[in-house]
């Protein structure tokens, strides 16, 4: 029988081939493309409810589990960090006293963040070891391009271009609080009406395919791939088809 996954909060593609990365209430596990899963990861079954990947390296931030070194921080686990793919981790910074619920990695290896008690932009340049302030402001997510750092705020999507100090609206931009980049640097989210966004050439948006319920977690593997977690359980969504990969239990 697989295992009971529980509340996921991220999703991320695997760097060493095609399986996902799967963060959730209880530890962090693997789904293949054929829908088989397999976790917690090391046994790790801490509360990862802030997760990105930057190169071969897993960031995460939450809470201890019952099984949780104390070592890696409680009741929060500050940022942690796993060079084996989540075999083993490390605390690196903030641990027991801060947890990010947002938490990604920009492609110059800069790390952003938000903490669940506080609406400060958080930035780590030397991979999480020290943390500076950035923008106040209320994101539900965050994608860092090329570009600069987007937020998907209650005003509406935002983009900063120098670093996270300040933020400017993005013009004609459907209001989303999922966001995630793809490999060219383009976004795709999830807007509050319910549907999956794609963001198309000189600005322009296409609304794609109507999700069921409000979504958990969201990724887009390339321009046309997009992995959400919605009522259905985790769906992988193409131009082609949309599949239930692991329904909802």
């Amino acid at each position: 029988m697989p295992p009971v996954i529980e509340h996921i909060h991220g999703v991320a593609v695997d760097p060493r081939g095609e399986n996902l990365f799967v963060a959730t209430h209880g530890g962090i596990f693997t789904l293949t493309p054929e829908g088989a899963i397999t976790g917690p990861i090391g046994g790790h079954d801490f509360d990862a409810m802030g997760f990105t990947v930057l190169d071969d390296s897993l960031f995460a931030s939450g809470h201890p589990g019952t099984q949780t070194p104390s070592e890696l921080g409680s009741p929060h686990l500050g940022v942690i960090r796993s060079d084996d793919f989540g075999e083993t981790w490390s605390p690196i910074a903030l641990n027991g006293t801060t947890d990010f619920h947002v938490l990604t990695a920009g492609p110059d290896g800069a790390l952003y963040g938000i903490a669940s008690d506080g609406v400060d932009l958080l930035i780590s340049t030397d991979n999480g070891r020290e943390w500076s302030r950035g923008a106040t402001l209320a994101a539900a997510d965050l994608a860092a391009t090329g570009d600069g750092l987007y937020a998907a705020a209650e005003e509406g999507l935002l983009l900063s271009t120098d670093n996270g100090a300040t933020f400017t609206p993005v013009a004609a931009a459907p209001l989303l609080y999922m966001l995630d980049a793809r490999p060219d640097g383009s976004l795709a989210g999830v807007g509050t009406d319910g549907a999956l966004w794609s963001q198309k050439n000189e600005g322009t948006w296409q609304r794609l395919d109507s999700l069921q319920g409000a979504a958990q977690a969201f990724t887009a593997i390339n321009d046309d791939h997009f992995i959400v977690i919605d009522d259905r359980g985790i769906v992988q969504i193409t131009p082609d088809d949309t599949t239930v990969l692991a329904p909802a239990r």
